[in-house]
């Protein structure tokens, strides 16, 4: 596991965020709400779940979110994209599924002035 690192600090009179990990580069962050989108309520209940429940796949994700699929589905995404998951993709019978895995297990969250 490791541990993602989230960085505001003050640009131009105002927040700029940046997402900063050991093995990848910077991202540049819109602002301040794309911190609060990021860290959405639905999005930790995403994370407790997988890391408590083990789902096999984003179907049963779903099910034990009591969620849509698609928007499960576009969250995980946005999830994966910042390091925080994985899907990792598996045969069974003649279809794919993709099971989610924790990544990360700290966040951390530093405010420069």
């Amino acid at each position: 596991m490791t541990t993602r690192e989230i960085i505001i600090k003050e640009s131009k009179g105002a927040l700029s965020l940046f997402k900063k990990t050991s093995d990848k580069e910077d991202f540049d962050f819109s602002g301040i709400s794309a911190l609060r989108q990021l860290l959405r309520n639905e999005k930790i209940r995403i994370l407790s779940v997988i890391k408590n429940e083990k789902p096999s796949s984003l179907y049963d994700l779903s099910k034990k979110l009591n969620r849509s699929f698609k928007s499960v589905y576009q969250d995980v995404k946005l999830l994966e994209r910042f390091g925080f998951i994985e899907l990792t993709e598996e045969k069974v019978k003649n279809r794919t599924r993709h099971r989610p895995r924790i990544l990360t297990d700290t966040v951390t969250v530093h405010i420069k002035i």
